[in-house]
C-alpha cells in the first residue's frame, strides 16, 4: 500500500494531517470518467464540497474562477492544456489555491515539473483513499504531501541546482526575523508545519503565519520555492 509522507529528506511516515479536517472547495480534473467520480464520491464522502469537476485542461481553466475551489486534484496526463500547465495558471489566477497531482505517472520529469509549476502535492494512482484524503486536507494546510521516494527526488533536485549559482530575485530581501528563521530551517528540512509547532510549542496557525510572513518578505509565492531558496542557502544543514 502507498504511504504518503512529507517533504522531507528523511521519511517518517506521517502523512502530515492532523486526522479528521474541516470541510473545504475541492475541484476534480480527470479525463477519465470512472476515476473522476469515484474521487468526487469520495471527497463528498468525507465532508468536503466538489464545486467543480472536468474532464480537459480547457474546461479546468473555464470552471476554476468560478468556483475558487481550496484544492485542485489534477491528474497530469489530461488533454489540453497539460496537468502542468492548468497547475501553473489557475496559480497564477489564485496564489492561494493549492495543487495535489494525482497521477498514474511517478516519473521524475513529470514529478518535477510539477513542483516547479506550483504544485504542493504529488500522489500516484496507487495511494488509497485515505491517502488521498489526508493529502487533501495536508496540502490544504500548506504542507507539501509525496508518495514515498518522491519528497526525497524533489529535495534532491534542489540541492542540486542550488550548487549552481543562479541570479537571485530575492537578494537584498528585508531581515528576517529570529523565529522567521528559525522556522524557515526546519521548512528547508521537510517538517511539515505540525511537526514545526510540535518542537517550537507554537500553534499550527502561528506557524502558517511565520511562513507567510516570510514568503511575503521574499515575495514568493509557494512553500515549495521557499524550500528551494532555504537550501540553496544552507539552511537545511545543522547547526
Amino acid at each position: 500500500m502507498t504511504e504518503v509522507t512529507p517533504l522531507d529528506s528523511e521519511s517518517t511516515g506521517s502523512t502530515g494531517s492532523t486526522g479528521s479536517a474541516a470541510a473545504l472547495r475541492v475541484m476534480v480534473v480527470d479525463d477519465h470518467p470512472m476515476w473522476r467520480d469515484a474521487v468526487e464520491r469520495d471527497l463528498a464522502a468525507a465532508g468536503h464540497q466538489v464545486v467543480a469537476v472536468a474532464a480537459t485542461g480547457d474546461e479546468a481553466l473555464a470552471r476554476f474562477p468560478a468556483a475558487r475551489p481550496q484544492v485542485v486534484v489534477l491528474d497530469l496526463q489530461i488533454p489540453g492544456p497539460s496537468g502542468v500547465e492548468v497547475a501553473a495558471e489557475v496559480l497564477r489566477v489564485d496564489p492561494s489555491a493549492r495543487v495535489l497531482i494525482l497521477s498514474a505517472s511517478g516519473e521524475q520529469a513529470d514529478v518535477l515539473a510539477a513542483v516547479k509549476a506550483g504544485a504542493t502535492g504529488y500522489l500516484v494512482k496507487s495511494a488509497s483513499r485515505a491517502e488521498l484524503l489526508a493529502a487533501v486536507a495536508a496540502v490544504a494546510a500548506g504542507d507539501p504531501v509525496f508518495t514515498p521516494g518522491l519528497a526525497g527526488l524533489v529535495l534532491g533536485e534542489y540541492r542540486r541546482l542550488s550548487d549552481t549559482p543562479a541570479d537571485d530575485p530575492a537578494d537584498g530581501h528585508p531581515e528576517l526575523t529570529e523565529r522567521e528563521t528559525e522556522v524557515l530551517r526546519m521548512v528547508a528540512k521537510g517538517w511539515s508545519y505540525k511537526q514545526i509547532a510540535e518542537r517550537l510549542v507554537l500553534s499550527h496557525r502561528t506557524v502558517q503565519n511565520h511562513v507567510q510572513n516570510t514568503l511575503r518578505k521574499l515575495q514568493m509565492h509557494n512553500r515549495v520555492e521557499l524550500t528551494r531558496w532555504a537550501i540553496e542557502r544552507g539552511l537545511d544543514d545543522d547547526e
